[in-house]
């Protein structure tokens, strides 16, 4: 289940978070956003126990954005020990997010 954060909760749910997480940066009126969801959800589905994923609407929580250089939206980066180590901007076919993310986690 893909869980929706703030600015707020930012630093305890991702950067502190001993289990890799997923981050999707995206707006409600982002078309590829939109069309990106539902991979998103089947990868938080299968991938359950090795990683966590959220989102991050960039309207509502801009200094997360803002602090991790996100400037287009779909954004997905991926946090492991509180750091950076993968990220795509753009949609992309499930099995390519599912075969970068399986490399990176």
């Amino acid at each position: 289940m893909v869980g929706k954060i703030d600015d707020q909760s930012f630093e305890s749910t991702v950067l502190e978070s001993d289990t890799p997480v997923l981050v999707d940066f995206y707006a409600t009126w982002c078309g590829p956003c939109q069309a990106l969801a539902p991979s998103i959800e089947e990868i938080s589905r299968d991938m359950e126990g090795r990683l966590k994923v959220v989102k991050v609407d960039v309207d509502e929580s801009p200094a997360a954005a803002s602090e991790f250089g996100v400037t287009s939206i779909p954004t997905l980066v991926l946090f492991k020990g509180g750091q950076e180590v993968w990220r795509r901007v753009g949609s992309a076919p499930k099995r390519t997010l599912v075969d970068e993310l399986a490399k990176a986690v």
